[in-house]
Parts: C-alpha cells; sequence; structure tokens
C-alpha cells in the first residue's frame, strides 16, 4: 500500500513514517462508470486517490451542471471538504470504470497533525483546487445571472408588446368603423366641430378611468337610462364603453337632450366609436411607455458606453435593479424609503447594479421557499456626511446564527445545493469592500434580515 501512495504526485515527497499513517486505513474502492463517488452537499467522510480510470468534478446551479475538473489516474478527489471542514461543494461521478484507493478522514486529520510537510503539500493542492474552481463559478455565474435577468426582461416586455401590437390592429379595425359613424353623423347635417351642443362631447381625447366595480356599474347604469330616456337604440351596448372612458350621464343627457331621437342616436354611436379609439391609443401609449422604460432602465442598469466610473443617483440603480427583477417580485411587497434629493456618490455603478441585484434576489429567494405571510422587501437609503448608506430589509425567516458569520464566504450558501453557487455575496463583498472602500454587513433575527451597504461619496478621495 505504501508503494502505492508513493507514486501518487500529491504523496511522493512524505516521508516514510507520513505514509504508513496514510496506509493504516487506506483500502481498495471501485465504481462503475457513471456512479456517483460523492454528491454536493454530503459530510466529507474519505477522500480517495485515482487509481485506474476518471471522473468528473460537476457542480449544480440552477437546472444545469457546471463542470468543474476531470481528474484522472494520480489525482486525488474529495479531500477540499476534508480540509475545510465543510460539506462537500461537488459532486464527483465516474466517466469510465474506475478504482480508487479511499482514506478515511481519520487518517488525514492524523497525517496533517503530525507532518508539516504533508501539511504543507496539502495545502498547496487545496489552494490550486480553489482558484481554479473559483474562476469557473465565477464565469458560470455570471452567465446565470445574464440568463436570469434575460428572462425576466423577456416576461417584463412580453406583457406590454403584446398590448401594443393588439391595440393596433384593434384601432384600424375601429377607425374604418369611426369614420363610417362620422360619416353618417355629418351626412345628416350635425358636425360637432360647429354644433356647440355636442362640441364639449367630442373636443377631448378620453382615456380610461379607475373605477371601483360597484362605481362602474353605476354608471353604466345611469347612461343606459340615460340612454333610454333619449330612444337611443342598444344601451346595453353602449353605455359601458362610455362608463369606461368616464363619460357622465347628465353631461351626456344635457347635450343630446334637443335632438330627436334619431339624431341622438347616430351621435352617440359616432361618440361611442370614438371614446373606444381614444382607450386604444391610451393603451398602446401605455404599453409604448412601459417597453420604453424598461430599455431604459436596462442601459441605466447596465452603464453602456459610459465612463468605467462615474456619478451617479443610488436611488436610480435600486429602481433599475427592481424594475428589471420585477417578475419575481410580483407576489411581494417593495417599499421604498429614499431620501427627496439625489444619493450621489462616484462608483463602478454596473458593478455596484451586480450588489444590488444579488441582495433584492436573494431576499425574494428567501420569502417565497419560506413561504412567507405578506412578504415585504424594504429598501431605504441614507446619506451620512460622506457616507451613503443602502439597506435591504425583508421579513422573512432570517439566518441561524451559527451560519449568519460565514454568509460572506465564497461558495458558501444557505440555499439547497443546486440552488446556488454560493458566490453571489462574495462577489458582492468584493464590489462593495475592495472595489468601492465601503462595508457591507449583515444583521438577522426571524421576521427581519437586513443587508447593510455603506459606500463612500468618493472612494478616491
Amino acid at each position: 500500500m505504501r508503494d502505492v501512495l508513493r507514486r501518487i504526485p500529491l504523496f511522493a515527497d512524505l516521508p516514510e513514517e507520513d505514509l504508513d499513517i496514510l496506509a493504516s486505513g487506506a483500502c481498495e474502492e471501485s465504481v462503475a462508470a457513471g456512479e456517483v463517488v460523492f454528491n454536493e452537499g454530503d459530510e466529507g467522510d474519505r477522500a480517495c486517490v485515482i487509481l485506474e480510470g476518471e471522473v468528473e468534478v460537476v457542480k449544480a446551479s440552477g437546472a444545469r451542471e457546471v463542470l468543474l475538473a476531470v481528474r484522472q489516474a494520480g489525482d486525488v478527489v474529495g479531500e477540499m471538504s476534508l480540509l475545510d471542514a465543510a460539506p462537500r461543494m461537488a459532486t464527483v461521478r465516474a466517466k469510465v470504470d474506475t478504482t480508487f484507493l479511499t482514506i478515511p478522514k481519520q487518517q488525514m486529520d492524523d497525517l496533517i497533525s503530525s507532518s508539516a510537510t504533508a501539511a504543507r503539500a496539502l495545502f498547496a493542492v487545496l489552494l490550486s483546487r480553489w482558484r481554479e474552481t473559483d474562476v469557473r463559478l465565477r464565469q458560470s455565474e455570471r452567465m446565470a445571472q445574464i440568463g436570469t435577468l434575460t428572462a425576466g426582461l423577456a416576461h417584463e416586455m412580453n406583457n406590454p408588446a403584446a398590448a401594443v401590437q393588439r391595440g393596433a390592429g384593434q384601432l384600424r379595425v375601429l377607425l374604418e368603423h369611426a369614420g363610417e359613424r362620422y360619416g353618417e353623423m355629418r351626412g345628416s347635417g350635425i358636425d360637432p366641430a360647429s354644433d356647440h351642443r355636442i362640441e364639449g362631447l367630442f373636443s377631448d381625447s378620453r382615456e380610461p378611468v379607475r373605477l371601483s366595480g360597484i362605481a362602474r356599474m353605476d354608471l353604466e347604469a345611469d347612461l343606459e337610462a340615460v340612454l333610454d330616456d333619449l330612444g337611443v337604440g342598444d344601451a346595453w351596448q353602449l353605455g359601458p364603453p362610455l362608463a369606461a372612458a368616464g363619460v357622465d350621464g347628465q353631461e351626456l343627457r344635457g347635450a343630446l337632450s334637443a335632438f330627436p331621437a334619431e339624431a341622438a342616436d347616430l351621435v352617440v354611436r359616432a361618440l361611442c366609436a370614438k371614446v373606444e379609439a381614444d382607450t386604444l391609443v391610451a393603451q398602446i401609449e401605455t404599453g409604448a411607455t412601459r417597453l420604453s422604460a424598461i430599455v431604459g432602465a436596462l442601459k441605466s442598469y447596465s452603464y453602456l458606453d459610459r465612463a468605467e466610473t462615474q456619478d451617479v443617483d443610488i436611488r436610480q440603480g435600486l429602481d433599475d435593479t427592481l424594475l428589471i427583477l420585477n417578475h419575481k417580485l410580483s407576489e411581494i411587497e417593495v417599499r421604498r424609503e429614499y431620501p427627496d434629493q439625489p444619493a450621489a456618490i462616484r462608483a463602478y455603478a454596473a458593478e455596484l447594479n451586480q450588489v444590488w441585484t444579488n441582495l433584492i434576489d436573494n431576499a425574494a429567494d428567501a420569502l417565497v421557499s419560506a413561504g412567507t405571510r405578506d412578504p415585504t422587501i424594504t429598501v431605504r437609503v441614507a446619506a451620512r456626511d460622506e457616507t451613503a448608506v443602502v439597506e435591504i430589509e425583508d421579513n422573512g425567516p432570517g439566518i441561524p446564527d451559527e451560519i449568519v458569520g460565514r454568509v460572506f464566504d465564497a461558495f458558501f450558501t444557505t440555499k439547497p445545493p443546486g440552488s446556488g453557487t454560493g458566490l453571489g455575496l462574495d462577489v458582492s463583498y468584493g464590489i462593495v469592500v475592495h472595489r468601492h472602500r465601503g462595508d457591507i454587513t449583515v444583521d438577522s433575527v426571524p421576521g427581519r434580515t437586513t443587508f447593510r451597504v455603506e459606500l463612500p461619496v468618493d472612494p478616491d478621495g
């Protein structure tokens, strides 16, 4: 067994007594192709030396797997969780039939405790693996975040885009109908532009009004009664569109009371065609405005075609982030507590928006996964001396005391395996602390978790 270990590069320079420690508990183990050796999230109980075969090291990220490495004969796998005293951060799976030399955790602990040479060798491997994993996962995290934002934007843009398309198609038909109605009205000698009795009904564009269900029903009933009194047919069909545009029944009665029933009918039908067209135009404008706001928020969020650092208003960056993440916040109440004046700082704006994305996204996930009643996220901004302070607070279950101190550690996550890489808060910490010379802290109790970000107004000042 000692000779086998001596052929492994990691153990090649260890003295005989160190090899004896490892060999005392080692045993051979074989797995078939496709079989899992370690599962992500499992407790680290052994390391494995690959004698023959090949394995792949993968980490779940959402619905996909990220390939971290492929290990072959002579490599050691599973040692990181032993040295770090943490759950397995990745899954190891055999690519082909593979034979291992399994070394229990106790032998590894004894070796590190008794041999400085072994400790240095294992530390070098751990550091190399850590850097390799960090690079791959950070790239994967960036791509996953882009995918999430893209899916969210597609969802946010779909409704207003569909409304614009649908409204434009309906408006074309309605304008033809309105032209016919106006032609019939003018053919009978009635012209809204010169008849002072009905000029007010047609002069202004009418947009949809917000009414409660009861108020709308009352207005429709009143309009139908007025139309019946005026001798207008199909009052039950004409009342709802007039009510939706906020036409007042008494206003209508006053304008048309002097008209014979046939003329009043022509005027009302032309007016209905007009208010329906106005309503569609208003819907198209609303959809186009929404699309424009989303595109503007995306450009501001990413700070395209701008200098790397610039003066930014933190409030705007938070609002842009909330808009882009709106698809995840639809069932969550979002409260904004902003100062009236701009909270301006000099910053790497696009990177800072990554911080807001990570913090708000994590808060939303915590609320949804816990099934929190009346879920709420509060976003606060305050300016103190030469520092801007941002707080992202949620009313979720909180972070347990035993792990709250590790939330900014790389690869550490409170989410189940496959739901997070454990890099979001680590990336946020680096952006705030190292890039902006600020600070980020967390305070958590059941029912309230607050991430607090402090940023200097001028990090170079």
